[in-house]
């Protein structure tokens, strides 16, 4: 592993620890875990991304489109 180093606002520093506390993690494995979710949302948003240009660029055609609403088993409420 590499050491980094980054600037964190007061409040914001207090809030990782008292996160890393109620989880019982070091401040670093909490880092290390939100930048991995934020990598992980930051691809998914590029994943997303890419099928609204792909839909966009060739969208469905009448004849293809399935009408799921009635094919879906709800469950009872």
């Amino acid at each position: 592993m590499q050491a980094v180093q980054i600037v964190l606002d007061e409040q914001l520093l207090k809030a990782a620890d008292h996160a890393a506390r109620r989880s019982k993690k070091n401040r670093s494995e909490l880092m290390r875990e939100a930048l991995r979710e934020h990598l992980r949302r930051l691809e998914i948003k590029a994943m997303e991304e890419r099928d609204r240009e792909g839909y966009a660029k060739y969208p469905q055609i009448v004849e293809e489109a399935v009408d799921w609403e009635a094919e879906a088993a709800w469950p009872a409420e």
